[in-house]
């Protein structure tokens, strides 16, 4: 046990004896969300033009699912700690596929935008497939298994807006949502035949989640593990905001070249989650969270200091995006973990209110983010933001520190 967070209740603490999912149907499970978030995203301005809307309308696509996502986690959580880790997934996949069916054949902006909305359900998967993880292994030992975990997600957001690009080219965008709706639909085969019911502790009343939930927001510490992962995962989510206008407008880059530049990013995020799964049961969750803001913290300075002196190459902005991946890598599997254990009895809540945290500051960030880089699209104020946003996450990490030494 890490020194530095408090015990968990030990008699809700004890390894999981049932049958393990296996690690492909989580990462399967959990990618869904990711996936569909940022693989339409180079298609966004065929969208514009196809449905006779604004590109800021059809930007609304990924500002409005963040948002929902934040928002469907504070409820999946607790709904999954009432009736189990399984209904509540295949719910939400299940909406996430009639979403898909309506941005397939939508006529209108408004149309799309209501099956973004609908498709933000897939939230359900990302969420559980982090408490799962957590139903079965301890504390330490989770935060091991997420990282791999996570590392296989990433996957997903890194080949997602590449896909999107090509399919955008070759056929239409429409073509894009048909291929959600497939690997959607492998998801759910898989988890059906392979996904157990791992809450032990379900059937819990209403009265009784609503009071988990308020036992979490009077732990001081949980809200400064909340704010690592959504002032780290902030600097991410700005990049997505503000990246393609960078890319598109600054750099003249075409929507599949940014998808396979985008993979920079996503592949430092695999590799720092790799290395979550090696080091953090050795190194410790704190240590481990440290080094990631830190890493996360160099990438858009160097972007910076190199547009400053003139370097104005693609890889000059995408390459050092990678140490934002990569920082995120290390930051989030641990804080996210350490977050959970605090209450072991209301892991799907803590997940949930978690999760949501992270969407919201990841959302305000994305607008933000656009926001800031303007309509010249300039990469230097998108980096200050993104450095101001981390050093946040910076501050949070060492009160989070501070705070361990303390605990007895």
């Amino acid at each position: 046990m890490n020194r530095h967070t408090p015990d968990p209740i030990d008699s809700q603490d004890d390894e999981w004896t049932g049958p393990r999912p296996a690690l492909l149907t989580l990462v399967l499970i959990a990618a869904v969300s990711p996936l569909a978030i940022n693989m339409f995203v180079p298609s966004m301005p065929d969208i514009a033009a196809d449905l006779g809307a604004s590109y800021a309308t059809i930007q609304l696509g990924l500002s409005l699912y963040l948002i929902m996502t934040a928002g469907l986690q504070l409820a999946i959580g607790p709904l999954s700690d009432i009736y189990g880790r399984r209904p509540v997934i295949y719910t939400g996949l299940a909406l996430f596929m009639v979403g898909t069916v309506i941005c397939i054949f939508a006529q209108s902006a408004s149309w799309f935008l209501w099956g973004r909305i609908i498709q933000s359900c897939s939230a359900a998967g990302m969420v559980l497939s982090r408490a799962v993880v957590r139903d079965i292994y301890p504390r330490e030992k989770a935060a091991s298994a997420m990282g791999y975990m996570v590392m296989g997600m990433a996957v997903a957001p890194m080949i997602g807006p590449a896909i999107g690009g090509i399919i955008a080219e070759l056929s239409n965008w429409r073509m894009t949502f048909v291929a959600l709706a497939v690997f959607g639909a492998a998801a759910t085969l898989l988890g059906l035949f392979n996904l157990p019911e791992t809450n032990r502790f379900r059937g819990t009343s209403l009265r009784e989640q609503v009071t988990s939930y308020k036992a979490l927001t009077t732990l001081p510490l949980f809200w400064v593990y909340a704010g690592i992962t959504a002032f780290s995962a902030a600097g991410f989510f700005g990049f997505l905001g503000g990246g393609p206008a960078v890319s598109a407008v600054y750099l003249g880059l075409a929507p599949s070249t940014y998808g396979l530049y985008f993979a920079f990013a996503a592949f430092g995020y695999s590799v720092g989650n790799f290395l979550t799964g090696r080091f953090s049961e050795r190194r410790g969750l704190e240590r481990m969270m440290l080094d990631g803001v830190f890493i996360t913290l160099s990438g858009p300075a160097i972007t910076m200091v190199l547009f400053m002196v003139g370097v104005e190459h693609p890889l000059a902005f995408f390459m050092p995006m990678a140490l934002v991946g990569f920082g995120n890598g290390l930051t989030l599997p641990n804080a996210i973990a350490a977050a959970v254990s605090l209450r072991p009895d209301a892991v799907g809540a803590a997940s949930g209110l978690i999760g949501a945290t992270q969407m919201g500051i990841g959302a305000v960030a994305s607008v933000v983010a656009g926001i800031v880089v303007g309509a010249e699209g300039l990469p230097i104020p998108l980096c200050i933001f993104l450095i101001l946003s981390t050093l946040i996450a910076i501050g949070f990490t060492f009160v989070a520190i501070r705070m361990g030494r303390r605990t007895p």
